[in-house]
């Protein structure tokens, strides 16, 4: 058996599908790197909305592809930018499905840490406007259990005046956090209105600033997210952490050689190609526990490939990947997203990122994944 596939030329090739998966196993928790994945929101494909709409979220697919998540022994950072947070999903919806989800993980004993930030913020707003919504969404992450991510702020972005206005909001949000937190560095590869972030263009320069911050509040720094896709700049960064912040690699390009480290450390992982690369990534971290660092890289760098297809420019697209392999791969019936984001990628971008999720064994059911991507593909008139 074979299908058909669309390639950017417009021409067609033939793929052979898998007809079994990988073979993969459950364990113990995990012992050397602490893994969490970006989870993604299922749309209920019934509701009658549209792009502008609020989000109508699926609440029992949701919770059960997090189940799903946690059974695998990984934790989940939930309402992140995978999650579509800023790009479909407001901060009404953030909300509830930071207080499922919390409830969700206390039910099973699931690892989570949720995202705080500023979305609620609808137009231009002062520093002080600033603080006071972190607040407000750090007090519901607080309440329900979970720890805290401190995301990048788009409005603190557009407030900021100075690296001096970065170091007083976070220096005033850790002073009254509750518990110690992670701090989110997402670069403008993954939201265009996040540059200049910690208050300079210049890397180097924002670099120092954000690792100021961290300085002034070691105790209330749990640990770090760094989503530049630059592994030198990461690993640059991690080694400059004073001793008990952890590195937690966002860098969806280079994961598997930042999570495997060096001589002088490693990185944990926060990454939102662990949504469709779960169970896989579970099995190369329990490789890893062993300490057998080969056999984790022969499990894991062959992913990279799908990843970088998944990230490539526009970056902040690659949620649309995800819930598309989601799809395939029969954690959901249908392939719909808030906001209408399944049109942000092409056909040729769905066939190759089906082709290589095949090659990996990622499908439970590759003859399922089969039959979707051939309804698909007749979709878009595409016969075989």
């Amino acid at each position: 058996m074979t299908i058909r596939l669309p390639g950017a030329d417009g021409t067609l090739r033939t793929h052979e599908p898998r007809t079994e998966p990988l073979a993969l196993t459950t364990g113990a928790p995990f012992t050397s790197r602490t893994v969490f994945s970006a989870a993604h929101v299922v749309a209920d494909p019934f509701a009658d909305s549209t792009p502008d709409s609020p989000a109508a979220i699926d609440w029992d697919a949701t919770l059960a592809f997090r189940r799903h998540l946690w059974s695998h022994g990984l934790g989940v950072a939930e309402a992140m930018d995978t999650a579509q947070r800023g790009m479909g999903l407001d901060w009404a919806g953030a909300a509830e499905l930071i207080r499922r989800s919390a409830a969700e993980a206390k039910s099973v004993g699931g690892l989570i840490a949720c995202g705080v930030g500023t979305d609620q913020l609808t137009g231009p707003a002062t520093l002080a406007e600033v603080r006071a919504a972190y607040e407000e969404q750090l007090a519901l992450v607080e309440a329900s259990g979970a720890r805290a991510i401190l995301m990048a702020s788009r409005a603190l972005a557009a407030a900021a005046s100075s690296p001096e206005d970065y170091l007083d909001v976070y220096g005033h949000l850790l002073r009254q956090s509750s518990e110690p937190v992670v701090l989110h560095w997402l670069g403008p590869m993954f939201d265009p209105a996040l540059e200049g972030y910690w208050g300079s263009s210049d890397l180097d320069t924002a670099t120092d600033t954000f690792l100021e911050v961290i300085a002034a509040h070691p105790d209330k720094v749990e640990g770090i997210k760094v989503s530049l896709l630059d592994a030198r700049r990461e690993i640059d960064i991690r080694r400059r952490l004073p001793q008990g912040v952890r590195c937690y690699t966002g860098d969806d390009f280079n994961y598997p050689e930042l999570i495997a480290g060096d001589e002088k450390g490693f990185s944990h992982a926060l990454l939102g190609i662990f949504d469709p690369l779960g169970p896989l990534a579970a099995e190369a971290v329990r490789v890893l526990d062993t300490g057998n660092t080969a056999g984790f890289r022969a499990l894991l760098d062959p992913t990279v490939d799908l990843s970088r297809h998944l990230f490539q420019t526009p970056t902040r697209f690659y949620k649309t990947g995800v819930v598309f392999l989601a799809w395939l791969a029969g954690h959901q019936s249908h392939f719909t997203m808030v906001g209408g984001l399944q049109s942000a990628r092409s056909l040729p971008h769905f066939a190759r990122a089906y082709e290589l999720a095949d090659g990996l064994g990622l499908f439970p059911d590759p003859k399922l994944a089969e039959e979707r991507m051939k309804n698909l593909l007749a979709l878009y008139g595409v016969t075989q």
